[in-house]
């Protein structure tokens, strides 16, 4: 089945800002609360929020083998396990109920009132339920600085590194959407200096510029994914801010690696967008230094050219971008990852999440956390109004933004914002 909804010379009858991260070929999935209290699945095309729910409940998705209530509900995860084939079809249909020259929903005043929203009347939601989240270590540069950092340079890659997808098992009760403060956490750290740990906040809280894909229903526990097929069971992709406590993990990671360092926090942006949309921005990964065993050999291009920023905020104060870099530097790409996850059989269901891991890139300005930014806080990254940074500050803001770009059209995900505040005290 083509992707129509893909078409690079499709308008749209609704209002499109330009450069907007959502024109109509984006067509993104999400969750969100509407003005009258209710939540609902919707999708949204420039500035405007559209009610799926409504419009499958008038009729729009006619044809289509829906249930009806798949879209009157909180999360997308049964929208989700309903497969490839149906994503595509909703897909494909919105494009033509908004195509300029369709006059359906366009003309019928009464269905507009019901389906389309402004952003200042919805407040976004989780768009997944997830029961399993995973984080990956996939980024070279980023393991080779770490390993720069805390080994021998000469050896900053673990012998297994190029032989696998390293990741370990988070947390998936703490992640939130964007807009959704965080607490510094607190934690045993061991002063350099000193003898044994100490309790107190961390004192090195860092942003992790990550991605994570949502998967959907995929296997039965004992069933390896074939890495030819995964991504058929690729939904769609969100911005991922995997926080992390550095002088905690520093302490705690060895034997078994994050724990407390890693699961105080995550945040995602709130709308999904599709492989589908993504289609169109395919690259090559690249290439292993090492041959790969069979059930991670891949071919043709499974990584996509997404351009991803990182802005820190002050308190009141101006934003200032800190790291820009981009998807493709990853060398573990999502479809080996995913046939990693399985190949011992690990069951897969709709809406787990699978971090990316840390995206740096080849350049010191294209770091992907602050630890490597700061080069472990050696060197104090400069603010606009003038401030240093080593690590992240009490009620600073991290802002990640990430979009593709052709000559003919852009494919956003709009940001994860989130506000870092103190230690949580409870109140009396």
């Amino acid at each position: 089945m083509s992707i129509t909804a893909n078409d690079p010379t499709r308008k749209t009858w609704l209002e499109v800002p330009e450069n907007s991260d959502f024109p109509i070929q984006n067509i993104p999935f999400g969750v969100f609360l509407t003005r009258d209290d209710i939540i609902t699945i919707g999708t949204r095309i420039g500035d405007t929020a559209i009610d799926l729910g409504a419009l499958h409940q008038l009729g729009y998705f006619e044809g289509i083998p829906l249930t009806d209530d798949i879209f009157l509900q909180d999360t997308l995860n049964d929208f989700i396990s309903d497969g490839k084939k149906t994503w595509r079809l909703v897909r494909n249909r919105i494009a033509e109920i908004f195509d300029a020259s369709n006059d359906k929903l366009r003309d019928h005043e009464e269905h507009r009132k019901v389906v389309l929203f402004g952003l200042d009347e919805i407040e976004m939601q989780m768009p997944v339920q997830v029961g399993d989240y995973t984080d990956f270590y996939s980024s070279k540069e980023h393991a080779t600085n770490v390993g720069t950092m805390f080994r021998d340079p000469e050896n900053a890659l673990l012998p297994n590194w190029l032989h696998i997808p390293v990741g370990y098992h988070g947390r998936s009760s703490s992640i939130v959407p964007s807009g959704i403060p965080i607490h510094r956490p607190q934690g045993q750290t061991k002063p350099k200096d000193a003898d044994e740990p100490v309790f107190g906040p961390s004192k090195r809280i860092d942003f992790e510029l990550e991605m994570a894909f949502i998967t959907t229903d995929a296997n039965h526990l004992g069933e390896p994914i074939p890495i030819d097929e995964a991504e058929d069971y690729i939904f769609g992709l969100v911005l991922f801010n995997d926080w992390s406590a550095r002088d905690i993990q520093t302490w705690e990671y060895v034997p078994l690696g994050p724990f407390l360092a890693k699961n105080f926090a995550s945040s995602v942006s709130p709308w999904i967008v599709t492989l589908d949309a993504l289609d169109p921005f395919r690259v090559e990964s690249p290439k292993p230094e090492k041959k790969l065993l069979p059930y991670l050999q891949t071919s043709g291009k499974k990584s996509f050219d997404i351009d991803l920023e990182v802005f820190i905020q002050p308190e009141n104060g101006e934003e200032t971008r800190v790291s820009k870099s981009n998807f493709k530097y990853m060398y573990w790409n999502m479809s080996q990852q995913l046939a990693h996850h399985t190949v011992n059989g690990c069951p897969v269901l709709s809406g787990d999440m699978m971090g990316s891991g840390t995206i740096s890139g080849p350049t010191p300005d294209s770091y992907g956390s602050m630890l490597e930014l700061s080069w472990k806080g050696e060197k104090p990254v400069k603010l606009k109004d003038g401030s240093t940074r080593t690590f992240i500050d009490d009620n600073d803001t991290v802002i990640m933004r990430g979009h593709c770009q052709k000559e003919n059209y852009r494919i956003g995900f709009g940001e994860v914002s989130t506000k870092l505040l103190p230690v949580f005290e409870k109140k009396k």
